[in-house]
């Protein structure tokens, strides 16, 4: 697996690149905006062009980069679901300037519709985003739903949801999926055992495909096993434990795949080449 983290961008899309180089990762993922508003920048090829080259210098791509968290594709507001699907817009034609082939998005949460209807709404934004971008000219960037834990009424907690989505999608060849390790335990799946780690990926490989599974964040996680809360710890100490991550970082299936740190700083400590040794040592 290609080890990196999500890396900030205050001041400008190379202090990514230079925290990325100080933290030695060989992946990496950024937001391309302010995450918790909702204004669009628009990235010029200029802008990008360094960027690209530090990717390339370092060899860190595929890059990811993560959707807005405020948008929410089934959300009960239907001027939220419009500013939504063009926040997703805006962000897969971000990506396409920064040559970032993946854009990570949490699939969202109903409120009153319930379920169906919100797995319904969020292929219909899916579809909705991708004819706005190809409108302008068609991008290469793929969506990778994320795995959630279930939080609230929070969807993506099952493969089987994920699947559903996938089944609606109209644009389904250019989704795909990204899998988070405090979240699957959150949910309820339980990988940290030698058998259930090998059930997951069957299980995942029979609904989904491993074909789709095109990137991880690795989190350790606060809580225990189908606690249904997001709460991501330090690789090793959390619920989750070092042998776990021993076992995902050797898989030769996942081995050309990015996996990014997602975890939460200590003080003035972010943790990254910390963890980032800890998952190293566990290649070994």
């Amino acid at each position: 697996m290609k080890l990196g983290a999500h890396q900030s961008i205050a001041g400008g899309f190379l202090t990514a690149i230079r925290l990325a180089e100080e933290d030695a990762c060989q992946a990496l993922q950024v937001f391309t905006k302010v995450a918790n508003q909702w204004r669009e920048p628009i990235v010029d090829p200029a802008t990008a062009r360094p960027f690209r080259a530090g990717v390339k210098r370092l060899g860190l791509a595929p890059v990811m980069s993560h959707a807005s968290y405020l948008v929410n594709l089934c959300s009960d507001d239907e001027s939220i679901r419009e500013k939504s699907i063009a926040s997703l817009a805006g962000e897969l034609r971000r990506s396409e300037t920064l040559g970032i082939p993946y854009v990570v998005l949490h699939p969202g949460a109903p409120k009153g519709q319930g379920e169906e209807i919100g797995l319904e709404l969020v292929a219909a934004g899916l579809d909705a985003a991708y004819l706005r971008v190809d409108a302008d000219g068609a991008v290469a960037a793929r969506v990778l739903l994320e795995s959630t834990a279930g939080q609230g009424t929070t969807l993506g907690r099952s493969f089987e949801q994920l699947a559903r989505i996938l089944g609606r999608a109209r644009c389904a060849d250019r989704l795909a999926f990204c899998l988070d390790t405090c979240h699957l335990l959150a949910a309820g799946y339980d990988w940290t055992t030698e058998r259930g780690y090998a059930d997951v990926f069957n299980d995942f490989d029979r609904i989904l495909g491993l074909d789709r599974l095109l990137a991880f964040h690795l989190n350790d996680s606060k809580k225990g096993l189908g606690s249904r809360l997001d709460r991501h710890e330090w690789i090793g100490d959390g619920e989750i434990g070092l042998e776990p991550f021993r076992r995902l970082v050797r898989d030769k299936r996942f081995a050309r795949l990015p996996g990014v740190l997602e975890i939460p700083p200590r003080g003035d400590d972010r943790g990254y080449r910390e963890n980032l040794d800890r998952l190293r040592g566990l290649l070994a």
